[in-house]
């Protein structure tokens, strides 16, 4: 599948809120290719380093956009982690067994919205890896098609700048990735899982719409990171993913059955 027809598709099973946060390719693209049109005599003109000089302040535009709108999302996760944990140690201290009144009802009722919201806070997150992903690898592709076809050297120095872009700086969100897997893990280790099979209640998770499009990311980010003839060290390194990796692995250690 061609980039942009995977760039919409992606775009398209996003969250609502996110659609018009992702790169303007398909007008990237349009000005490349009016200015790889321009007549030959054309190249080196004033006029020529104007059209060039537009082409890189429209990309400056998309990265400041990409930036705002990824650190805005950071900083909401890092918030909403924070709140879980303490809304887990608070339902512990309320009706766990240590407990004044323990209560193995009202801490099952409690724990399971609880692990609603890590599953949304995870697929969002998971979204916003796949969201760094998909534009960086739009900026450089937008950037070959440039060079390639105006015999431009933009593309080296520019994907240097990138590199060192907020948005493309995803250790923080994955390090809050794997710390919600590493939450459910705790709360409920995979050895209590058959005793608890009997009798619990199953409990539709409220953003399942969440969880199919951070599974669609996840394939889209595995997609656009594989080998190909087209390969470079421009490429972001191919992502080994396997079919159960594609689920959040937390789901399956869960006392609370996951509808999906």
């Amino acid at each position: 599948m061609k980039f942009g027809k995977r760039l919409k598709q992606q775009v398209q099973e996003t969250l609502p809120d996110w659609r018009d946060k992702f790169l303007s390719y398909k007008e990237l693209k349009k000005l490349v290719r009016l200015i790889s049109s321009a007549p030959p005599f054309l190249n080196g003109s004033s006029e020529y380093g104007k059209s060039e000089a537009e082409f890189v302040r429209l990309l400056n535009c998309e990265i400041d956009k990409f930036n705002a709108f990824f650190m805005e999302q950071e900083e909401d996760f890092i918030i909403r982690h924070e709140a879980l944990k303490q809304r887990i140690q608070k339902v512990i201290d309320t009706w766990g067994g240590s407990a004044s009144q323990p209560s193995e009802a009202e801490y099952k009722e409690q724990m399971g919205k609880i692990i609603k919201d890590i599953v949304n806070l995870h697929g969002e997150m998971v979204l916003l890896e796949n969201y760094s992903n998909i534009n960086y690898t739009g900026l450089a592709k937008i950037l070959k098609k440039y060079d390639k076809r105006t015999g431009g050297l933009l593309r080296r120095a520019f994907i240097q700048k990138v590199l060192e872009q907020p948005f493309f700086i995803t250790d923080l969100v994955s390090k809050l990735v794997k710390q919600c897997e590493n939450m459910i893990d705790a709360l409920f280790p995979a050895e209590e899982e058959e005793k608890e099979n009997e009798g619990r209640e199953t409990i539709t998770v409220a953003g399942k719409g969440i969880l199919r499009n951070a599974i669609a990311a996840l394939m889209t980010m595995k997609e656009i990171r594989r080998g190909s003839s087209t390969y470079s060290h421009f490429s972001l390194p191919p992502l080994n993913l396997t079919e159960s990796d594609l689920i959040p692995s937390f789901q399956l250690n869960s006392p609370i059955s996951v509808v999906r």
